[in-house]
């Protein structure tokens, strides 16, 4: 498997990243039993960043992870484990909350701690808010970060679904750098592409992660707002592409974004064996500048202005 240094770290990680999203399932025996042996396939497949989130599964999949761990100790020196925090559903602790977000200390310290317990380890490689807060305290969250970094807790800090003035205003009240914003990026919603994003990720060494890097071709899009004429053209072009490049259509788009400049790392969220093997193949792809301006004329419709 590729490896590639998260600037500004000593973390060399696998270019695809394997998402714990799915690994519980519905925490059956025979889900979780499928979720083990997801994650070991991709241990065995070179994969070495496995990157979670505290509401996954309901605090399941971390928790599977954790048995994981627990049962063979000695690859925790070998791993990097990544959580996100941030996100609290309705009615937590409080019947008239509606879902919202929390960046205040209290609840971010809380939230790594029961992380932590879950996963069964004593630190975090890296450590992201989920979704941006509204409300959150640039000052505030800079001082919880410290607190993090001086316990051990956690190594790296990055954040999740922030557009750039919210990690520019985050960076400004930061002592240590932010090493990753992970967001969606797939051939549906391009918004990176546009918005500054992968620009300042490239600026200030920030390794950007693709969460639902297969959106709009493996698995319907967030918010689909392709028309049957798109996707047909998309189709096209990417079967097009997978006979030249003697592969599947999936693995061509996941080529398209490691193409971009700004490293990006896609997530492989499968818990099919095979299927998270096969996604190494776009890492072989000698995939070309015309190849990817060809996608996204496909996506779009038309030229390039």
């Amino acid at each position: 498997m590729e490896q590639i240094n998260f600037k500004q770290t000593n973390l060399n990680s696998s270019r695809l990243i394997y998402g714990c999203m799915r690994i519980s399932g519905n925490n059956t025996a025979d889900d979780r039993a499928k979720g083990k042996l997801a994650i070991r396939t991709a241990i065995d497949a070179g994969y070495n960043h496995f990157d979670h989130a505290d509401i996954y599964g309901g605090g399941a999949s971390e928790s599977l992870f954790g048995e994981v761990l627990k049962e063979s100790p000695e690859l925790r020196d070998t791993l990097i484990i990544t959580s996100k925090a941030g996100i609290r559903p309705k009615n937590d602790e409080n019947s008239y909350a509606p879902t919202r977000y929390d960046f205040s200390e209290k609840y971010i310290l809380d939230s790594v701690d029961g992380i932590l317990a879950r996963l069964q380890t004593d630190r975090l490689d890296m450590f992201l808010l989920h979704r941006p807060d509204y409300l959150f305290n640039a000052d505030e969250v800079a001082q919880t970060f410290a607190l993090l970094k001086a316990s051990g807790k956690v190594k790296h800090f990055g954040v999740s679904n922030f557009k750039p003035s919210q990690v520019e205003l985050l960076k400004s009240a930061m002592s240590m750098p932010l090493v990753t914003n992970q967001v969606e990026i797939n051939i549906h919603n391009i918004d990176s592409l546009l918005d500054g994003t992968l620009d300042q990720c490239q600026l200030h060494n920030i390794t950007p992660i693709a969460w639902c890097p297969l959106g709009g071709v493996a698995y319907s899009a967030w918010g689909n707002t392709f028309s049957v004429n798109d996707e047909l053209r998309i189709e096209n072009e990417l079967n097009k592409q997978a006979e030249k490049h003697q592969c599947q259509p999936w693995q061509v788009v996941l080529a398209w974004l490691l193409k971009h400049p700004a490293n990006i790392c896609p997530i492989i969220g499968s818990t099919t064996p095979e299927r998270i093997i096969a996604a190494k193949k776009a890492l072989e792809l000698d995939y070309s500048r015309e190849d990817w301006y060809r996608l996204l004329e496909a996506r779009n419709g038309q030229s390039v202005p």
